[in-house]
């Protein structure tokens, strides 16, 4: 089992930047691939990044890539969301999620094991 709790979500004017974190408690935390997914209000959870179980992969839905990073530090079982340049469309409820797939690649829910309770971003134009 394994408990995620996000922090670092707020209220940001456009153009702003929040970091995000998500400690992880419980299992091996660098045995997970990490993610981060977002949910706006009336739409779907929707991917945003995802990291590999060192860190030396990482990937990114298109609609972040070059604005946002994803980072983590396994002595400290956190994972980040570095969010920069954040418009209006970037509100939404930050999730961060572990999956305990051995293969890389995945951005679906559905292969995340374990999530956390989410954290509010709301970006004001």
């Amino acid at each position: 089992q394994v408990q995620l709790v996000e922090s670092g979500g707020g209220l940001v004017q456009a153009g702003g930047s929040l970091r995000l974190s998500c400690a992880a408690s419980g299992r091996t935390f660098s045995s997970y691939i990490m993610g981060w997914f977002r949910q706006a209000p009336g739409k779907e959870r929707e991917f945003v990044a995802a990291i590999s179980w060192s860190g030396g992969r990482t990937y990114y839905a298109d609609s972040v890539k070059g604005r946002f990073t994803i980072s983590r530090d396994n002595a400290k079982n956190t994972v980040y969301l570095q969010t920069n340049s954040l418009g209006p469309e970037d509100t939404a409820v930050y999730y961060c999620a572990a999956s305990s797939r051995t293969s890389w690649g995945t951005r679906r829910a559905l292969e995340y094991d374990y999530w956390g309770q989410g954290t509010q971003v709301t970006v004001s134009s």
